[in-house]
């Protein structure tokens, strides 16, 4: 069996976040280990449901690589994403720029370092000589609703200014 990579522990993290239990709850201290799945290994996160009491399961796949922290965040090396799409990328992007502290400055600066890492893990998703995001970047309900709202977001262009505009406005908070 196959498991979709989760290429670090930020974009695991990431994952379960976007992925409630059925309560509605994201609430969950998790636990994190290596386990014997079909015919290797697989990443397994699991735990309790903090509001309902539920237990929790994800086993995710290993990557190729180990992908070494680089700062915060660290969602990945340079191929595309397993776990979230492209839209699903902008829309972390967009939710956690549009939720930038104006009173903690360092926290300002996290917050804009995940909004960049965001948006770069979008760029990931264009191959080399297009310039915007394929159809088959879009895969979850979140990311082809992101898309058809504003398709012209996922070109590559404009997503480098955003990144861009991001990054300089996380320096400025450094």
């Amino acid at each position: 069996m196959t498991f979709a990579v989760a290429r670090t522990r930020d974009e695991a993290h990431l994952y379960l976040d976007l992925h409630p239990c059925a309560c509605g709850s994201v609430e969950t201290t998790w636990d994190s280990g290596l386990v014997s799945a079909g015919d290797g290994l697989a990443n397994r996160y699991s735990g309790t449901c903090e509001s309902c009491g539920r237990p929790r399961e994800y086993l995710f796949g290993l990557p190729e690589r180990p992908v070494m922290p680089a700062g915060y965040p660290t969602f990945g090396g340079a191929e595309p994403s397993q776990l979230l799409d492209a839209g699903e990328w902008l829309w972390v992007a967009d939710l956690t720029a549009g939720n930038v502290p104006a009173d903690d400055a360092a926290e300002a600066h996290r917050t804009l370092s995940v909004a960049t890492a965001a948006v770069e893990e979008v760029v990931k998703f264009i191959p080399p000589g297009a310039d915007e995001v394929p159809d088959d970047g879009f895969w979850s309900q979140r990311g082809r609703e992101m898309r058809a709202a504003e398709p012209g977001r996922f070109q590559l262009d404009r997503l480098l200014i955003v990144r861009d505009s991001y990054r300089d406005l996380a320096a400025r908070h450094a």
